[in-house]
């Protein structure tokens, strides 16, 4: 079953989403199980949100991807969301 990732980050920047995106971004689109990844800023937190093919795909990314390329301090609200529907292109 896909999932939908959503992870905000209180206080975070462009800048400070900008310096791990330059590597992580190229990493996710070869990533096993990544569909898509968008990320704004709403209510005073950055919000990043990704669709996964599952949940152990999401999991692994960010375990070995991301955490370790997170700048000191920050901790990224992770919530995963299981579709009902999915459409591509």
């Amino acid at each position: 079953m896909a999932v939908i990732a959503m992870v905000d980050v209180q206080g975070q920047t462009k800048e400070g989403y900008d310096g791990p995106s330059s590597v992580l971004c190229e990493r996710v689109k070869h990533a096993p199980g990544f569909v898509m990844h968008s990320a704004y800023q709403v209510d005073g937190a950055w919000r990043v949100l990704e669709v996964w093919q599952t949940k152990a795909d999401a999991d692994q990314f960010f375990a070995k991807q991301v955490a370790p390329h997170l700048p000191p301090g920050v901790r990224p609200k992770r919530t995963l969301f299981e579709t009902y529907s999915l459409v591509t292109a």
